[in-house]
């Protein structure tokens, strides 16, 4: 198998469409095929997380959903203090298996090489 070169330098972040042209070579999905998988992929992760579950990625890490309650904050500018509501954020945590390859911990699998 060859190995997966993402474009690291001329583009820091990893698109959907670098992900479905990734599909498109790696498994032989046709392009319509690979865009499609893709965006299900994140229509399903979108509307886990919206609806307050959590996401798990096994080997990757979780996404939560958590609540951070009012507080009080402060205009940096002016030095007024200013409510800030409750809300619900996204948070990530990596798995192990992901800090330790990050890490150099972990020699990386055959394909990725």
């Amino acid at each position: 198998m060859d190995p997966v070169i993402l474009p690291s330098i001329e583009t820091p972040t990893l698109t959907k469409a670098e992900l479905a042209e990734l599909l498109f070579d790696k498994l032989g999905l046709n392009k319509r095929e690979s865009k499609d998988m893709v965006e299900a992929f994140f229509d399903i992760l979108h509307a886990t997380l919206v609806g307050g579950g959590d996401v798990k990625l096994s080997g990757f890490g979780n996404f939560q959903i958590r609540r951070k309650a009012p507080r009080p904050g402060r205009n940096p500018r002016t030095g007024e203090l200013i409510p800030i509501q409750a809300r619900h954020v996204v948070t990530f945590h990596a798995s192990h298996k992901l800090k330790a390859l990050v890490q150099g911990d972990t020699p990386l699998p055959e394909e990725f090489e």
